[in-house]
């Protein structure tokens, strides 16, 4: 057992008394002091001399003379061989030194903690995606967080825009990468991430012209594979209204809650899906993907990122409005 430690304003650098209680075979001993007695112990010891370890702290040095005295008075014992040649730590100092430094190191690091957690810089974020929002803008937000708050851990949950919605007024999720316009309860910032335009998944048999792409007039025959209009009202909307006014039965299909779900159902030949470009990332057997030739007027799939309005900025402010620059 090398010892334990109790201290109290742990930010409080230089200041925080601290209650030592550490054995080692040499020597136990116990102790109430600030912590910039102890830096000013560990001073001497580094720099070999009074004289040098005063000016590398910025001190007079009979103020660290008087730092030192305490220290040994409140020890009853020696800590320093005076001479000409500087101050060497005696047998029972350098049998401290040890717990000494390790004891400040971790009051240092429990300072930087508090500090960075006060500042909104620390702790965890909870994250609620779609799944838009795995293959560009999470990557990306992931590897700023690191850059601007490495002490973050982040919680990341796959969820639909219902259930980000519900969880950001329970406090389920701190923060939600959801398809917008969408209705969130509560008083909410937004910040719009991406805008993609509308490609047509279709299955592997499918028709296509000389370029390899697909008209409004043939997603509406073979039928619409769609999220359900409750997770996406107004991208809805916009599909349907956009075919009817080509003058086409918009018909949909299938529904399926999730993209890669969505895509089965394409393979299966259930229908066509109107998904966003990034779409082209995925290879899925029995699927492709094409341009929309007459499809200038289909909606835009944008992303957002959607969280908790507060006076005081947290961690989920840091994280919507980190740079999602392509890296």
């Amino acid at each position: 057992m090398s010892g334990a430690l109790v201290m109290s304003n742990a930010a409080s650098v230089g200041i925080a008394p601290i209650v030592f209680y550490l054995w080692n075979r040499l020597l136990i001993y116990r102790f109430d002091m600030e912590t910039r007695h102890l830096r000013h112990f560990l001073a001497v010891v580094d720099h070999g001399s009074i004289s040098a370890a005063s000016a590398w702290l910025g001190i007079a040095q009979p103020a660290l003379s008087q730092s030192l005295a305490r220290m040994e008075k409140e020890l009853g014992l020696r800590l320093f061989e005076r001479s000409r040649a500087g101050a060497s730590p005696t047998p029972a100092a350098r049998a401290i030194l040890e717990d000494i430094r390790v004891s400040v190191a971790r009051i240092d690091a429990a300072a930087l903690r508090a500090q960075a957690i006060a500042q909104g810089r620390a702790g965890q974020l909870t994250v609620g995606l779609v799944s838009s929002a795995l293959f560009e803008t999470l990557p990306r937000a992931l590897r700023a967080l690191r850059r601007e708050a490495p002490d973050v851990r982040v919680v990341l949950k796959e969820m639909s825009n219902v259930e980000q919605a519900d969880a950001l007024q329970s406090g389920d999720i701190d923060i939600g990468l959801m398809h917008t316009p969408v209705a969130v309860g509560g008083r909410m910032r937004e910040r719009l991430l991406a805008r993609d335009r509308l490609l047509a998944a279709v299955p592997d048999d499918f028709v296509t012209d000389a370029k390899g792409q697909v008209g409004l007039a043939q997603i509406a025959h073979a039928g619409l594979v769609m999220f359900p209009q409750s997770h996406l009202p107004v991208l809805y909307a916009g599909i349907m209204d956009t075919i009817r006014k080509a003058g086409l039965d918009a018909r949909v299909e299938q529904e399926a809650n999730r993209t890669l779900t969505v895509l089965a159902c394409v393979a299966g030949g259930c229908g066509v899906a109107l998904l966003p470009t990034w779409i082209r990332a995925l290879k899925f057997s029995g699927v492709k993907f094409c341009d929309v030739r007459d499809g200038a007027a289909l909606p835009s799939f944008d992303l957002s990122a959607i969280w908790p309005a507060r006076t005081q900025p947290g961690l989920a402010d840091i994280f919507a409005n980190l740079d999602l620059a392509p890296l």
